[in-house]
């Protein structure tokens, strides 16, 4: 009795090593893994470029703003008198 229960034992054991995933399964699983860290990637990029891009406006901007004050400021030095 007890080398009959040591046998199923084992069969059992064999079986649900058996029943694991296949090679399609696990190739499957490494893709879907591949793709997964692709497109965390690509977001990644996609943020950075957004930063950079945002970046250059701000810039931009402030170069705007300073030509701007720069013009004021000569304008009113063209207006007053010369000073002897």
């Amino acid at each position: 009795m007890k080398k009959s229960l040591t046998i199923v034992a084992f069969a059992s054991m064999l079986a649900i090593v058996a029943c694991g995933p296949s090679a399609e399964e696990k190739a499957a699983k490494e893709k879907a893994t591949q793709d997964s860290i692709a497109a965390v990637e690509k977001a990644a990029a996609d943020s950075i470029a957004a930063a950079a891009a945002a970046d250059q406006e701000k810039m931009a901007a402030e170069a705007a703003e300073k030509a701007k004050q720069d013009s004021i400021a000569a304008a009113e030095a063209a207006k007053a008198p010369a000073k002897k």
